[in-house]
């Protein structure tokens, strides 16, 4: 699948429909990985574990084996859906009295939070939360994958031992953080050259500029070797924790030993004649539900348009209001940088997986474990550092995600979505899922069909290209501003998602995205990555 210009000067992706399984990821050769697993004989969740560790070298910034996050299975033979939890948690140590008030006001990255002094909950290795998603991937291939291990994880082994290529894209997201980067010896020298972001890979150069990742390749050589509980109960996880230690934070041994992702049964619900599947508790499942209890009671029309887009907008202010009301989560800014990934796969035999991962904000604590090669979290960012709040900051506690991977069923349709985009995610799933629904549009109509996003409280962001009675009528009850879908920063949240229909499957991500892509099993023999 690939990105084209139409004469119409509108970005398109193409989508493929294929009998064969897909993958579709914010990182083509993550994708391929992917596929690559599919084409072997693998299970969709053999591809989720290769897709992940993948994307986790090749998009450093947005999640990694130091990070966490949520994922949805489907399994087509027994018609059941599946939860897993595998986001972060606050170290067991972690003292809330280390986090004092500035009285400066608000902070200033993803949470407008009370700002804590010295930014200690959000950059440093203060900032660092117990890390899930590698013990999450291990516990879904432990009871779903085919294929070994090992295996599944040697093309990121493969991909950290080349290096990322630094290319237009990378060297402009590292730039974005180079101040940030530059505070932690670790990170400048991985990310940085001398203090500054990094010369382009690009036009007429004949060599390639690329990241040192060789320890990274060690770390995930070991994990390969020796199961996913290696960065939890062995030296590995010891020597992370150590590195924390050194740096000033309370990330312990103890903590990684201690800690288990969580399978679960699904918040399922019926929605007109379709059923969705959310993960539960502390992630944005709960609110994506309350969203559709609203649109239920609305008449969408049989096209999307101006009360479609309005009740949309309505649902998802309510939503958000409950959820902030009730879960404790004051709110992202919009303004603020992506962090997270998403990919989704369907296999030949119509099994899925929706995965979302993160590193919480941008470069996550912008601190590197120079034992692991890893970079880590921030995850305590995700609690109020105000006492006495529904996610108040403290010890041992499961953070509060924006995470919503989706699985959805409607007579014999099957889609997974999900995105990244911190509180946009809720939106742009919730509207991908009700074209999909409600209209019977294809994944191509879906993911190309321009969106709002009402994460703001105070503002409604809608793309320009909407029509202009739509616009108007949004305007009614809101403040709009109108904005166009651009490469970055995003004004929207990253989608990529996955459908089976009439026994083809088919996959598409963001369009605006330069490196997502959907890669079928079938493609890969063609493909050099």
């Amino acid at each position: 699948m690939s990105s084209n210009l139409s004469h119409s000067s509108q970005t398109r992706k193409t989508v493929i429909e294929t009998e064969h399984g897909v993958v579709a990821a914010q990182h083509r050769l993550a994708a391929i990985a992917g596929a690559e697993v599919l084409a072997a004989g693998g299970d969709a969740v053999d591809a989720a574990v290769a897709t992940s560790f993948v994307i986790g070298v090749l998009e450093p910034w947005m999640s990694g084996p130091a990070g966490g996050g949520a994922m949805m299975i489907w399994r087509a033979e027994e018609g059941q859906a599946h939860a897993l939890n595998h986001g972060m948690r606050s170290p067991g140590a972690l003292d809330p009295a280390n986090y004092p008030l500035s009285g400066r006001g608000k902070a200033g990255d993803l949470f407008p939070w009370e700002h804590v002094e010295g930014d200690r909950n959000v950059q440093g290795a203060t900032a660092i939360a117990v890390p899930g998603v590698v013990d999450g991937l291990g516990q879904a291939h432990e009871r779903f994958g085919k294929m070994p291990w090992g295996e599944l994880l040697a093309p990121a082994v493969e991909h950290a031992r080349k290096g990322l290529l630094v290319d237009w894209y990378a060297a402009l997201v590292i730039a974005s953080c180079t101040r940030a980067l530059a505070q932690d010896a670790d990170a400048a020298d991985l990310f940085l050259e001398d203090g500054q972001w990094p010369t382009i890979s690009g036009w007429t150069a004949l060599a390639e500029k690329r990241l040192d990742q060789s320890r990274m390749a060690d770390s995930l050589d070991q994990i390969a070797r020796n199961g996913a509980r290696a960065l939890y109960d062995g030296d590995l996880g010891a020597a992370m924790a150590r590195d924390v230690q050194d740096k000033g934070g309370c990330l312990s041994h103890d903590d990684l030993q201690a800690y288990r992702a969580e399978f679960s049964a699904p918040l399922d619900f019926a929605y007109r004649d379709a059923r969705f599947h959310v993960v539960p508790g502390l992630t944005a499942g709960p609110t994506f539900r309350d969203t559709f209890a609203s649109l239920a009671t609305e008449d969408l029309g049989n096209a999307p348009g101006p009360d479609s887009y309005a009740a949309m907008a309505e649902a998802l202010k309510g939503a958000y209001a409950r959820r902030l009301g009730s879960m404790g989560d004051t709110g992202e800014s919009p303004e603020a940088p992506g962090c997270t990934t998403h990919f989704s796969v369907v296999d030949r035999h119509g099994n899925m997986v929706a995965q979302t991962q993160t590193l919480l904000s941008i470069f996550g604590s912008r601190v590197v474990s120079p034992s692991t090669g890893f970079l880590m979290n921030n995850g305590i960012m995700w609690f109020d550092p105000v006492q006495g709040r529904p996610n108040s900051l403290g010890p041992n506690k499961r953070c509060l995600m924006n995470v919503c991977p989706v699985i959805g069923e409607q007579g014999d349709k099957r889609f997974a979505f999900g995105a990244s985009g911190g509180r946009k995610i809720l939106g742009a799933v919730a509207q991908l899922s009700s074209f999909v629904t409600d209209f019977d549009m294809s994944l191509e109509d879906s993911f190309h069909a321009p969106r709002i996003d009402a994460s703001d409280a105070n503002q409604l962001i809608a793309d320009e290209s909407l029509p202009r009675d739509v616009l108007d009528r949004l305007r009614e009850n809101n403040e709009v501003a109108e904005t166009k879908r651009t490469i970055f920063p995003y004004a929207f949240a990253c989608p990529a998602g996955v459908m089976r229909a009439n026994g083809q499957n088919s996959g598409c991500t963001e369009i605006m995205s330069p490196w997502g892509d959907a890669i079928s099993e079938d493609m890969t023999k063609d493909i050099e990555a």
